[in-house]
């Protein structure tokens, strides 16, 4: 799925390479979708996350969700494969995480879910209009991301999985 993610974005990509030089692509194998983004946490919390994570994927079966449209997102200077249509599964998921998670006294960002995967960052500007070919994404499970920052760009780590198993 990331693969094909990369060959359907690569004529955004080299669009925005176009503009500027600073451009920086993401590889492909960091694509993700974020259904919560929770920030930096202590370790001794982390029993905590993992047991709300693993109670929502419980409430949630295999997702499917297409990547049809690529938006320049200007404040964060950044490319980004999206959704025209959101699943209701995906965005019921990322809710009850969300509300799981302030339930648990953890503070998530509580920007409403937005299916989107960023392929470039430190896009300051484009010259044209982007494209892309859709893709589908299937999902089966849910996993908790660690990420970590360097001069190189971020780097994710799966910390757990829990499989996306509700049963009808």
């Amino acid at each position: 799925m990331q693969a094909a993610l990369a060959v359907a974005a690569e004529s955004a990509v080299l669009e925005a390479e176009k503009a500027s030089s600073e451009v920086r692509r993401v590889p492909a194998s960091n694509f993700h979708l974020t259904l919560a983004l929770l920030g930096a946490i202590p370790l001794i919390r982390l029993p905590e996350v993992e047991e709300v994570a693993g109670r929502c994927a419980r409430t949630s079966g295999a997702i499917e969700i297409v990547l049809d449209a690529i938006e320049h997102w200007r404040k964060p200077q950044v490319v980004c494969a999206t959704a025209s249509e959101t699943p209701p599964a995906a965005s019921g998921l990322a809710e009850e995480l969300k509300q799981s998670l302030v339930e648990q006294g953890f503070s998530p960002d509580l920007k409403p879910f937005r299916v989107h995967a960023t392929v470039a960052r430190k896009v300051r500007r484009v010259t044209s209009e982007l494209r892309v070919e859709p893709v589908r994404w299937s999902f089966d499970s849910l996993h908790l991301i660690e990420s970590k920052t360097s001069l190189d760009g971020s780097t994710y780590s799966a910390l757990k999985k829990w499989v996306l198993d509700k049963r009808d």
